[in-house]
């Protein structure tokens, strides 16, 4: 298949949206994964930058197959003391991404200082209202700092709870801020019990699901590199969480994807 066709041309548009797929990470061409996606009735997904290197991959990706990714331009708070020297540079490809991100807190890795990390997040939320895009934000046990940031930015659902993996209280918490949330494969991990009595409670027209490509691959895969193939499998989670038809949940997070970061097919 070219990669200048835009995919789904001249076949029924399958079902799901891998809504965070790191797609410049995964080892094959890329070409040859989004072809097992759409086989496996994924129908486009967002690739989201996590510097500006990654953001420019992403961008090229998104040019290379326009049919099937969008793309989005941040700085992961790994980095996040880089965000003087690379703010403006991610704020010039963010004019021209679907999105803002991935960005956030990871209080579990702390890989950068705190103060650093709520620095670049607080500036790349205020990015997003300025440019009024979605969002895409990582959260590793920071849900009280995080809530925070956003309970004052007044974000709505363009804030995204990228790979959510909150119990029943701070998904009930992030819901009254009116947020989006999207879940990963942990969804369908045995040990997973709290998550999935948290996804219950989130709302099914704010909702998406994502495989965090080649991170986090679900069940029966474990122990493989994750791929956007595999997020019909998170699906089927939740739709046993919210217990709906895997049709239904397909349908309404994949409008939820379509409103945020818009078709790709048009």
């Amino acid at each position: 298949m070219s990669d200048q066709r835009s995919r789904g041309d001249n076949e029924t548009h399958p079902q799901w949206v891998d809504t965070h797929g790191h797609l410049f990470l995964v080892e094959e061409d890329a070409g040859v994964v989004l072809d097992r996606a759409t086989a496996s009735g994924v129908g486009w997904l967002v690739c989201p930058g996590v510097d500006v290197a990654t953001s420019e991959q992403s961008a090229a990706l998104a040019e290379r197959f326009p049919g099937a990714v969008r793309w989005t331009a941040g700085l992961h708070p790994h980095d996040a003391e880089r965000w003087p020297d690379v703010a403006d540079r991610i704020a010039e490809l963010a004019s021209a991404a679907h999105g803002i991100g991935e960005c956030g807190l990871d209080w579990y890795r702390n890989l950068a200082p705190r103060g650093a990390q709520l620095d670049a997040f607080t500036a790349q939320v205020q990015l997003a209202r300025e440019l009024d895009k979605p969002i895409v934000i990582h959260c590793r046990d920071a849900f009280k700092d995080v809530y925070e940031v956003l309970e004052n930015a007044n974000l709505g659902d363009k804030a995204v709870l990228h790979c959510w993996t909150g119990g029943t209280r701070w998904t009930k918490r992030f819901d009254s801020l009116g947020v989006t949330f999207s879940f990963a494969g942990p969804l369908t991990y045995t040990t997973a019990d709290t998550l999935r009595l948290g996804a219950a409670y989130a709302p099914p027209d704010r909702t998406m699901v994502e495989t965090d490509s080649p991170y986090l691959t679900p069940e029966p895969f474990r122990g493989r590199p994750n791929e956007p193939a595999y997020v019909t499998y998170t699906g089927a989670a939740l739709a046993e969480v919210w217990g709906m038809t895997t049709s239904e949940v397909a349908r309404r997070t994949s409008a939820t994807a379509a409103r945020l970061f818009g078709d790709p097919r048009g």
